[in-house]
C-alpha cells in the first residue's frame, strides 16, 4: 500500500514538471487581409475563371525570414476578384498564375526577363490587383436563347487575348457548361446538358474571331433557372480554361 502511494506521488511529479516545462503559445493567429483583382490588360475586365481548384491563384511567398521561402497559395474567386483575411502579418512577394501570359517570365536558362509580380508589406490590410492578356477572350454575341424543344443555344465569340507567340497554343477546347448554380465551369456542371467539343491540330484555330453557335444536349432542360458559361483552352503547360461571364436564364 505504502509503494502504491509513493508510485501515485511519483506519477504527480512527473505531471506537474512535465506542465511547469510547456510553453504556451500565445502568439495571435494571422488575421491581416490580402485582397484585389485580376484584370485583362486590354479590357480592364476582370478576368473570368474557375471557382475552386484549377483556376487562377494567387503565389504568397513570405520574405521576411527567407530569401528561400516555401510557397503559399489561395484561389481566386471566379470572378477575377481574391480575398484572404487569414494570413501573417509579413513581408511577401505576391504573383498570380493561371490561364494567361506569366506575371513572371525566365527563358530557358531561368533567367528572369519580366517580373510584375508585387513586393509588399501586410499589416493589416493590402489591395494588390495585376493587370495580365488572357490566352484566349471569350465573349458572348448576345444572350441565350430558350428554343421550341426547351433547348438553349447561345452565341460566342473567341479571339486571342495575347499576340506574345509564345503563349498562342492551338484551341484544344471549346465547351459550353450547363449547371443548376452560379458556381458554372469545367469542375461544376452538369454532363447531361453541356456541350464538350475537343480539337485536334489546328483545327479549332479556325473558330477564332467567328461566331459561334453551340445548343445543349441532351433534349429538354429541367423546369429550373439554369447557369450558362463558355470555357475554352489552348495547349499550354497549365491547361487551364479561359472563360467568359456566367448567364443565367429563367425557365420560361
Amino acid at each position: 500500500m505504502k509503494k502504491q502511494s509513493l508510485y501515485y506521488i511519483f506519477l504527480c511529479i512527473i505531471i506537474l514538471a512535465d506542465i511547469s516545462c510547456t510553453k504556451i503559445d500565445n502568439y495571435p493567429g494571422p488575421s491581416s487581409t490580402l485582397q484585389g483583382k485580376v484584370f485583362d490588360a486590354l479590357t480592364d475586365s476582370t478576368v473570368q475563371t474557375e471557382y475552386g481548384g484549377g483556376g487562377t491563384r494567387v503565389k504568397l511567398l513570405e520574405t521576411s525570414y527567407s530569401s528561400n521561402p516555401t510557397p503559399e497559395y489561395f484561389q481566386c474567386m471566379q470572378n477575377g476578384a481574391f480575398h484572404d483575411d487569414k494570413i501573417f502579418a509579413a513581408t511577401y512577394n505576391v504573383s498570380v498564375e493561371g490561364a494567361f501570359v506569366p506575371v513572371i517570365q525566365t527563358d530557358d536558362t531561368g533567367k528572369v526577363l519580366i517580373d510584375s509580380s508585387k513586393n509588399i508589406v501586410l499589416k493589416n490590410t493590402a489591395t494588390v490587383n495585376f493587370w495580365v492578356q488572357p490566352f484566349l477572350r471569350i465573349e458572348w454575341v448576345g444572350q441565350p436563347v430558350f428554343n421550341p424543344d426547351s433547348t438553349v443555344t447561345v452565341k460566342i465569340r473567341i479571339t486571342r487575348g495575347t499576340d506574345n507567340p509564345a503563349y498562342q497554343g492551338n484551341v484544344t477546347d471549346i465547351n459550353l457548361y450547363v449547371s443548376n448554380t452560379a458556381n458554372d465551369g469545367n469542375n461544376n456542371y452538369d454532363p447531361r446538358y453541356s456541350n464538350l467539343h475537343s480539337y485536334g491540330g489546328t483545327s479549332g484555330n479556325s473558330l477564332l474571331g467567328q461566331v459561334i453557335t453551340i445548343t445543349t444536349t441532351g433534349g429538354a432542360l429541367p423546369p429550373q433557372d439554369i447557369y450558362f458559361r463558355v470555357g475554352a483552352r489552348i495547349a499550354s503547360g497549365l491547361k487551364r480554361y479561359n472563360y467568359n461571364a456566367v448567364e443565367s436564364i429563367q425557365y420560361p
